[in-house]
């Protein structure tokens, strides 16, 4: 009787280990799995990112060589803004002080070259200036003004299209991710003869393949 339950516990032992062994197998098989797993980016995560900070969603979508392009269209459309708003501001002025009649007020000395300031100003030199190129002056000032307005307003512009072209940017690359071009779907360019009337010309095919 003692020598059945030495036995019976020997096979509780036994299946305990093997259990044990099977469930340890199990796990390491999980981790493996999951360290092997693809990784497939979500499109509305990607487009929250995205939305939230320029190029979380790039550096999500594990695409880190984007971020450099996010940030330097931000760069460039911030100078754009930088440089127009400077000159207006610049034309502004100098159309004030070329207005007003206060002597020390002359920024727009600086600003208009080749005219000597006898020909045009008629607060520094009211008894030399030309009335016609004083009007001329003051058009052109005019001019600069609505310029450098009409493309600091669209710099401002330009920042909300690349701030939402990133947005899209992160969003369709995320839809995209695991997408499969298979060959079925084939482009193919060869040249091609064109008769034109007493001669021949060249160009261009292209097809389009697509395989069922």
């Amino acid at each position: 009787m003692k020598g059945i339950i030495n036995r019976l516990l020997l096979c509780v032992l036994l299946f305990a280990v093997l259990v044990s062994e099977q469930a340890a197998a199990q796990d390491s098989v999980q981790v493996i799995t999951g360290k092997r797993r693809k990784f497939i980016p979500d499109p509305t995560k990607a487009t929250m990112l995205a939305a939230a900070f320029p190029g979380l969603g790039q550096i999500y979508n594990r695409k880190y060589w984007k971020v450099p392009f996010v940030y330097a269209g931000f760069g460039g459309v911030g100078y754009a803004v930088y440089y127009n708003t400077k000159w207006y501001n610049t034309y502004i002025k100098a159309y004030q002080d070329f207005t007003d009649e206060i002597p020390e007020t002359d920024s727009y000395i600086k600003l208009i070259r080749n005219i000597k300031p006898e020909e045009y100003d008629p607060v520094l030199h009211p008894s030399t200036y030309n009335l016609s190129t004083a009007s001329w002056i003051k058009d052109q000032m005019m001019r600069q003004i609505d310029y450098f307005k009409k493309y600091r307003d669209l710099s401002y512009i330009g920042i909300a299209a690349w701030y939402l072209f990133t947005i899209l940017d992160a969003s369709v690359d995320a839809s995209l991710f695991d997408y499969d071009i298979s060959e079925s779907l084939a482009l193919k360019i060869e040249p091609v003869k064109i008769p034109l009337y007493n001669f021949v010309g060249a160009g261009i095919n292209v097809k389009l393949l697509v395989t069922f």
